[in-house]
């Protein structure tokens, strides 16, 4: 654990920082799991444009006294949101599923992200996944190195 890490800084609403933020890099959670109900627009100029209509993918609970419920995915594409946003990075930052997330069935790009975090699609294998709330699904990393 490092709350030094040179990008603690400018990751702001961790959902618990002991755990979050290490050497290696910081996780981050997803808040949000939607599905693509209608399809956006994209072309050349950008007057066309439109966001596709997204609909949350609700949880469920395990138990009666669960706190968080969890998301039961079929094989398939959605689009994650994470709980957490960037505020004043120095320098671009690589952000990537974890190895959690990949040896599951799990996987979503990794990019460049330097103000925001964007929605990110999130690719589901055939058998599906079921991901609890607030579980940690990428990894923000300085430009040029590797979490593992």
């Amino acid at each position: 654990m490092s709350a030094d890490h040179p990008l603690a800084e400018s990751v702001d609403n961790l959902v618990y920082e002991p755990i979050q933020v290490s050497d290696h890099g910081i996780d981050l959670t997803v808040s949000a799991i939607y599905e693509v109900a209608a399809p956006g627009r994209l072309d050349f100029g950008g007057d066309e444009l439109e966001d596709a209509d997204l609909e949350p993918v609700p949880t469920e609970l395990e138990t009666p006294h669960d706190e968080f419920g969890w998301w039961h995915l079929d094989g398939g594409q959605y689009v994650i949101q994470h709980n957490e946003f960037l505020t004043d990075l120095a320098e671009p930052a690589q952000l990537q599923p974890r190895n959690e997330l990949l040896a599951r069935g799990g996987s979503h790009p990794s990019m460049q992200v330097r103000d925001h975090l964007p929605l990110i699609p999130l690719s589901v294998a055939d058998g599906g996944l079921k991901i609890k709330e607030n579980a940690r699904v990428s990894t923000l990393v300085p430009i040029g190195t590797d979490p593992q």
